[in-house]
């Protein structure tokens, strides 16, 4: 941790911190009546983009996005919310924790949808990375999700290691042998 007597290159989390809400219209819908994910994707970009800008102060992209589990299904009618702050920041990038929530504004129930962390990089404009500033922890919570960032980016790397070492055995028979019990069919076996 750096001391903070020169603040000057720092943010807090609440600097950046942002929500955006928007109510979800029937042609958001999917054929079973339900938003279709893809707009609620759309939308966590969105939030992670000007979270990250405005941590930034430089146009931001996606790098990667950890998990996408949706827990609920959101309604046309409802209104969902997506807040949006930095949890951690690396040289160049940084991770943007989202939260989203739908609201059914009849009966006044709030469901928590999914909460999913976006990788981005701050670019400039020569389109090169470009270092942002560091994050200022004001409280314990942030504190926590720094650190579980920080966690969550060794596990990754540590997946992508032993996914470079995934290979097919180079002998069919075993291939095939692999295969019994799964559900699926080799064709002319």
């Amino acid at each position: 941790m750096t001391a903070l007597t020169d603040q000057s290159d720092y943010k807090t989390v609440s600097f950046s911190q942002t929500t955006i809400t928007e109510l979800m219209i029937p042609s958001y819908s999917n054929f079973g009546g339900k938003i279709h994910g893809g707009i609620l994707l759309s939308l966590m970009d969105k939030v992670a983009y000007v979270c990250a800008a405005k941590h930034a102060g430089n146009y931001c992209v996606t790098a990667s996005i950890d998990t996408v589990d949706f827990l609920q299904p959101v309604e046309v009618g409802e209104l969902v919310s997506l807040m949006a702050s930095v949890n951690y920041v690396g040289k160049t990038s940084l991770v943007v924790g989202i939260r989203v929530v739908s609201e059914n504004i009849k009966n006044n129930s709030v469901m928590h949808t999914n909460t999913s962390y976006f990788t981005m990089v701050a670019k400039n404009e020569d389109n090169k990375p470009v270092k942002v500033p560091g994050l200022i922890l004001e409280n314990r919570e942030q504190v926590r999700r720094f650190i579980e960032s920080r966690r969550r980016k060794e596990i990754k790397q540590s997946y992508m290691q032993e996914v470079e070492q995934i290979q097919m055995p180079d002998n069919y028979e075993h291939c095939i042998a692999l295969l019994l019990g799964e559900r699926c069919l080799v064709a002319g076996e």
